[in-house]
């Protein structure tokens, strides 16, 4: 993916210094590059409704009977809400303070607006202010039809309903619906799987269309933007993280981190919570000395729901984009993104 980000960014920076004006770059462009970029992404695009409705489900439906879990569960979901939040404001405080996409001169700013004005305008009529009624919508009237326009909150909240209206119906009649919800899972990752060996094609064909046609200076803003992402991962994972250990696990997080690394290096090495998984039930148990049925309990759901890293990217992409389009995102709208990643990060294992 590196390689194919790399040479589309070379290719159409060449395209665009040298033959911007030449018919063969804009057929290449819309005959090829784009095309296939389009391709990867829809290929991703089609999972996100399968793939949150079931992990989300099945997260919450693996409590079991909500009301035998007690303080336990409270306190798990208490912080994964909490350190997912705090991620998210990381992020969005230092996209407020660097403001990655606020140096794009005024005709790239124009030129962006006219190409892509119809995703542009689609977004903002379907936005609506923030008021209760945000919260209201929250509920939709039918999911499917939720589903069917992309209300990612509507099909997060629906999912959540339905995980806890699971917990309330004795086992033996829901087993098959978990079984039906797991198998879904493993499908839609699959299908990830498919989409991810296209991805150097892909990424190679979406930078070159970007690239061919305003110029490598656009790269200079996608810089800091993976920029901002970084450095605020960097100070989730080394601040905040660390004040949670010492504030709610009384321990030293010198400690932590040094009983944690064989997790971490699990986790920097195949990019998935699910694969870390086995891993970090060992280091719990046997380093960390957590207890198995708090391990075997707060882990397995904490690789679907605790998405702190997914949140604070998700935050930082929309007022990245925001500020690249020239929208002004107020605090209570910014609020909202707050709350939108951490719902929409579940599930993103």
């Amino acid at each position: 993916m590196v390689i194919g980000l790399v040479a589309g960014a070379i290719a159409g920076s060449a395209a665009n210094a040298f033959a911007r004006d030449e018919p063969w770059v804009t057929w290449v462009s819309s005959n090829v590059a784009n095309p296939v970029g389009q391709v990867f992404l829809r290929l991703l695009f089609l999972t996100v409704v399968p793939l949150v409705f079931a992990s989300l489900t099945l997260g919450v439906a693996g409590f079991g009977n909500l009301r035998q879990l007690g303080r336990v569960g409270v306190k798990t979901i208490s912080y994964f809400l909490v350190s997912t939040a705090l991620s998210t404001a990381v992020g969005l405080t230092l996209v407020n303070l660097v403001a990655p996409g606020g140096g794009i001169d005024v005709a790239t700013r124009e030129e962006l607006l006219a190409t892509y004005q119809t995703e542009v305008g689609g977004v903002q009529s379907s936005g609506t202010a923030f008021g209760i009624g945000t919260f209201v919508n929250m509920i939709p009237r039918n999911p499917i039809q939720a589903a069917a326009s992309g209300d990612m909150l509507a099909v997060i909240v629906f999912s959540l309903i339905f995980g806890v209206a699971l917990t309330q119906v004795p086992s033996k009649r829901t087993q098959t619906m978990l079984d039906l919800l797991g198998t879904l899972g493993d499908v839609v990752m699959k299908i990830i799987e498919f989409a991810m060996r296209l991805a150097p094609y892909g990424v190679f064909g979406l930078i070159f269309v970007v690239t061919s046609k305003f110029g490598w200076h656009i790269l200079g803003q996608l810089g800091w933007y993976v920029l901002v992402v970084l450095l605020g991962l960097t100070f989730h994972a080394s601040v905040t993280l660390s004040l949670l250990v010492r504030v709610f696990g009384h321990m030293n997080p010198l400690s932590f981190w040094k009983s944690a690394r064989a997790a971490l290096i699990t986790a920097f090495s195949t990019s998935s919570s699910n694969a870390t998984l086995p891993t970090a039930l060992s280091v719990a148990e046997r380093q960390l000395g957590v207890p198995a049925n708090i391990a075997g309990f707060v882990l397995p759901l904490g690789a679907t729901m605790n998405m702190n890293a997914t949140a604070l990217y998700e935050g930082v992409t929309v007022l990245f984009l925001a500020q690249v389009f020239g929208v002004d995102l107020g605090v209570g709208q910014q609020l909202v993104v707050l709350l939108l990643s951490v719902l929409g990060a579940v599930g993103a294992a």
